[in-house]
């Protein structure tokens, strides 16, 4: 294909690997739960071998967070995820109502598009390939540009180990010539019958407007809230593990921290106490423009990146040791750049008087994008976590960190990297998304009544149309309202 331009290529490469990856679903289509968990049990032992490799390529490519971390993740990916979703049922029969004389029946989708972002390239390629072939379906990818390599390692590892184990052949394929028009072809081909997007807002709303079915993730913005009765030295760590967890890479970690007056300097010096700076005004304006470009979007530069690298981008000190870079806001929206979300190492710290301004503040905050997704609150009063289940969120993380507790890894909450937002956050589910947000569910449906005669003839007659009919009725009327007159006489009533 020397001869044709590049974005020619790419088009055409994408139109190979789905009718490819289509006429291998169909194949997969028939296999039953034995075959599919042993695919499965190969990819994830396969996962677990490569996870420090996919996490040194995801590193050295992209330049976004912590080999470490990337590790777990990638093992989260894989081993975690594979025993929540061991005892799903997603094949055949899944459900049965012997007293209504119901039967569910599970098919699968078909052919998935799996969007995949730059900040988590590895682990949310193995977590698709994974949920797709537990559920019957095929996958092909769509990679970021920037990081590329480490996404289609990941698709052929996930590919060779499930062909290994006995799938058909291009069951997994991965776009290694990627493009706008690539990408376009692929979420509007006849093959695909769902797109699964994770990434940019942008390419969010592209797969909901590609006619088909989409699940599609929105931006976190979470806020943390601190409440009085917090154990303020626990509510920090878990605060700043998750943010430094991957150097903030993961759409749940927090965004904000929100203090109530009384406690302002106590969580202050324990955040100062654990590794956290507090910039002055004009160092977080220095660090604001660094992190922005056009507007509120963020410097693909400084995502990812350690709290060291952003402040010596900005050009200011800071004590070496330092985990998280905080600054103070007054405000939320365009005046105040902290409020949006930073997917790195940086938080915007606010101050209320009480628990109903925290809940202002966090309405605003997540308004301000990333609405539907989740909220943190650190307490020890049970009435307060409800209180604040009532925000505009589908994830109300209660005393764990936000990144670990939103993916299922510190909850018990399905692990997964596509957390659906809702319609509040314009998602098809408010889910973290799982192998059965991927099957067709098919009903069978016994007779329990006669619905073929009605019981009583003469409404039957009131019903029809003709004259007779109409005479009838009436007669039978007269002879109702003679009934009851007589009866009203026997009683004297009449």
């Amino acid at each position: 294909m020397g001869n044709f331009d590049y974005d020619l290529q790419s088009v055409q490469e994408t139109r190979n690997l789905a009718r490819q990856a289509k006429q291998a679903q169909t194949e997969l289509a028939k296999f039953n739960s034995e075959q599919i968990d042993k695919i499965i049990r190969n990819m994830v032992k396969t996962a677990e071998d490569n996870a420090v490799s996919l996490a040194k390529m995801a590193v050295e490519e992209t330049g976004f967070g912590k080999v470490e971390d990337k590790v777990f993740k990638n093992r989260f990916a894989s081993t975690d995820l594979y025993e929540f979703i061991k005892p799903m049922q997603t094949i055949g029969v899944i459900k049965e109502d012997k007293l209504n004389k119901t039967m569910e029946i599970a098919e699968p989708v078909g052919l998935l598009m799996g969007i995949i972002p730059s900040t988590n390239p590895t682990s949310t390629a193995i977590y698709k390939s994974i949920i797709a072939i537990k559920s019957r379906n095929g996958i092909v990818f769509s990679p970021h540009p920037s990081a590329l390599k480490c996404t289609l390692q990941a698709a052929r590892l996930m590919h060779d180990a499930a062909v290994a184990a006995g799938a058909p052949v291009n069951i997994i394929g991965c776009i290694a010539k990627p493009s706008i028009n690539a990408t376009n072809e692929l979420m509007k081909c006849d093959e695909v019958a769902m797109i699964i997007a994770t990434g940019g807002s942008a390419m969010v709303k592209a797969a909901y407007s590609a006619g088909k079915p989409a699940l599609g993730v929105g931006p976190g913005n979470v806020p943390a809230y601190i409440e009085r009765t917090a154990q303020i030295p626990q509510a920090v760590k878990n605060i700043i593990a998750s943010k430094t967890f991957d150097n903030g890479t993961i759409c749940a970690s927090e965004q904000s921290i929100i203090v109530e007056e009384c406690i302002r300097e106590q969580v202050m010096e324990e955040i100062k106490r654990q590794g956290g700076y507090f910039m002055t005004p004009a160092q977080t304006d220095l660090v604001a423009k660094k992190l922005f470009v056009r507007g509120h979007a963020m410097n693909a530069e400084m995502v990812g990146r350690s709290a060291e690298v952003i402040a010596a981008s900005a050009g200011i000190s800071i004590p070496p040791g330092t985990k998280v870079l905080l600054g103070e806001q007054q405000g939320v929206g365009e005046k105040y750049p902290l409020s949006y979300e930073k997917l790195t190492t940086v938080l915007a710290f606010y101050t209320v008087k009480n628990w109903q301004e925290a809940c202002d503040l966090c309405v605003k905050l997540l308004n301000n994008g990333g609405v539907g997704h989740s909220l943190s609150i650190h307490t020890e009063n049970p009435e307060m976590a409800m209180k604040f289940s009532e925000k505009p969120v589908f994830r109300i993380l209660v005393n764990t960190a936000s990144s670990q507790g939103g993916v299922g890894a510190s909850t018990g909450l399905a692990p997964a990297f596509t957390l659906g937002c809702g319609t509040w956050g314009g998602s098809a589910t408010s889910d973290n998304v799982t192998p059965m947000h991927l099957i067709n569910i098919k009903r069978i449906a016994y007779g329990i009544k006669d619905c073929t005669e009605h019981t009583n003839p003469d409404y039957s007659a009131c019903l029809a149309e003709n004259d007779s009919s109409r005479e009838v009725s009436e007669d039978h009327i007269l002879k109702l309202v003679d009934e009851v007159i007589s009866l009203l006489r026997k009683k004297g009533e009449y």
